[in-house]
């Protein structure tokens, strides 16, 4: 079994907004299911850090979720900023089971143990240079990353998986950061930046932590293996 994680596939099946108008995004669900079924196995997990569809409302994401359902492997979904569509757990499990989308699990505040790891992960939050610090969305993401944090399997390495990039050229979210070393994280796998944005991603060792940017345009379209 193999662990991968891809942020902000953006599908948009059964939504009218089209993410090929947009530089390096022609054909990228032909172009994501090409690479999905050259690398994953029905034994396989695969995070999905987010942004996962257009849809606004929940039932609206059915062409979005069939989509992916078909695809092999296990799918650990967490919210991203665009997930407009996203409800209660409990409804969108009724949701998931109602269609027969058994492959299609949530990572929100919860943890699950895959391949001797605890994989662990919630939005997060770096706001954005036009949009105001919102303390109270922060203190919400904190709890909920240390709600995962704190289920994770005994003496697993924890890894984290979020949203929004903790750590960004000239802005952070240091509550985030403080959270991660409080917990031992060792990596962290983050999505949100595309295009230009990439180019200003922190990837590497920083303080310990080994960040990863794994945005759909920033990985190409392609699931990055993690183990």
């Amino acid at each position: 079994m193999a662990l991968f994680v891809l942020g902000d596939p953006h599908l948009s099946l059964g939504a009218a907004k089209p993410m090929d108008i947009f530089p390096g995004w022609n054909g990228y669900v032909e172009r994501l299911e090409s690479n999905w079924r050259k690398l994953v196995r029905p034994e396989d997990t695969v995070v999905l850090a987010g942004d996962i569809s257009w849809a606004m409302r929940l039932t609206d994401t059915r062409h979005d979720f069939a989509f992916l359902q078909s695809l092999p492997g296990q799918k650990l979904i967490l919210k991203g900023n665009h997930d407009y569509w996203w409800t209660t757990a409990n409804k969108m499990k009724e949701y998931f089971k109602a269609q027969g989308f058994d492959t299609l699990h949530l990572l929100h505040n919860n943890s699950y143990s895959v391949e001797g790891y605890s994989i662990c992960g919630t939005r997060g939050w770096l706001f954005d240079v036009d949009e105001p610090h919102d303390e109270k969305v922060m203190n919400r993401e904190i709890g909920r990353l240390k709600m995962s944090l704190d289920a994770a399997e005994p003496g697993q390495e924890k890894l984290v998986f979020l949203h929004y990039p903790p750590v960004y050229t000239n802005a952070s979210a240091p509550e985030i950061v403080a959270t991660l070393k409080e917990y031992g994280v060792k990596r962290c796998f983050y999505g949100h930046l595309h295009g230009t944005a990439i180019r200003f991603a922190v990837q590497g060792d920083v303080e310990g932590i080994r960040y990863k940017l794994i945005s759909a345009d920033g990985l190409r379209f392609c699931p990055y293996k993690i183990t």
